[in-house]
């Protein structure tokens, strides 16, 4: 079992911001302090890695890194299994139906960072009868090292810096669960 910092005011407050106004100003300095109080050891930690997480927060530019509420951007996560996809898909009811999922492989390779070979990307839809599900999958050809530098994890948050400088805020999604998205 993984020891868990206690939570801060300051960490309370980014993970309300996150839930409540996640295209707040605030967030970006809230998301500092709570950094600098914060230390990660994935030897010790990376069981917390483990599940659904909602991206919120990114400092990135591009469209599909922004909040938008009819939008659920999700990372899952599987380090037991070393494995992972992000998926981009429409909020409420018509979620399940499909979206653009990328699948990877991570591999911890220090303390904080989490190395991400992408192997395949595409549409990727419901189960059918509850078995196969639909996808029109393609292979990825990486041709750059990708990783991902975890500053910040407990139950409820992860703080995470990308190889292209993108800072990401994510929360966990207890109401998903990893079989809803690996077969």
């Amino acid at each position: 079992m993984q020891s868990v910092e206690p939570m801060s005011a300051v960490h309370d407050e980014l993970v309300l911001l996150l839930k409540q106004q996640p295209n707040s100003p605030d967030i970006h300095d809230t998301l500092l302090a709570v950094e600098k109080e914060n230390t990660v050891d994935l030897s010790r930690d990376v069981d917390l890695l483990e599940g659904v997480w909602d991206l919120r927060w990114s400092s990135s530019k591009q469209p599909w890194l922004k909040q938008a509420p009819w939008l659920e951007n999700l990372q899952v996560l599987d380090p037991a299994n070393r494995r992972g996809c992000n998926l981009l898909r429409l909020s409420g009811p018509f979620g399940p139906v499909g979206g653009i999922s990328v699948q990877a492989d991570l591999k911890p390779v220090s303390d904080q960072r989490v190395e991400v070979s992408f192997r395949r990307g595409g549409w990727v839809g419901p189960r059918l009868f509850g078995s196969n599900r639909l996808e029109l999958m393609r292979d990825v050809k990486q041709s750059f090292p990708a990783w991902l530098d975890i500053t910040v994890l407990d139950k409820q948050l992860r703080i995470c810096r990308g190889n292209a400088g993108t800072t990401f805020a994510l929360l966990r999604r207890d109401d998903l669960a990893l079989d809803d998205f690996f077969d």
